[in-house]
């Protein structure tokens, strides 16, 4: 199986980038819903994974990561969940996106998370 993908991504030379495309979508999205509710909280990304950290604070190790607030990560990921996207449970998980996502689920995405966050932080 292991050759069989290393000949899809010869065959297919575009799957990283149209991976980062996805990543950076996403990413920009969140970062706008973050500033429609007055937050900077930080967004690790790098190709195909990324994080969200409930903190203001750069994410660079585990001690900073430790910074992030998870209880409110918890409510997050159950609000989004209920919107129909599933997370990673934990906040010190990355998120790991798929070719197979397109415009729809990234629109589905988006507007989940901002509505996640609105409502957070409309209750905290």
């Amino acid at each position: 199986s292991g050759l069989t993908m290393l000949r899809h991504l010869k065959k297919n030379k575009g799957v990283y980038s149209h991976l980062e495309e996805i990543g950076d979508e996403i990413n920009h999205g969140i970062k706008k819903s973050l500033d429609k509710i007055s937050k900077n909280y930080t967004i690790n990304k790098i190709g195909s994974m990324y994080s969200l950290f409930f903190t203001e604070q750069a994410v660079v190790d585990l001690e900073t990561a430790k910074t992030s607030d998870a209880v409110m990560f918890g409510k997050y990921f159950h609000l989004m969940l209920s919107k129909g996207i599933y997370l990673a449970p934990s906040q010190f998980e990355s998120l790991f996106l798929s070719t197979a996502l397109d415009s729809k689920h990234i629109k589905k995405i988006l507007k989940a998370s901002e509505q996640s966050l609105i409502e957070l932080h409309s209750n905290a």
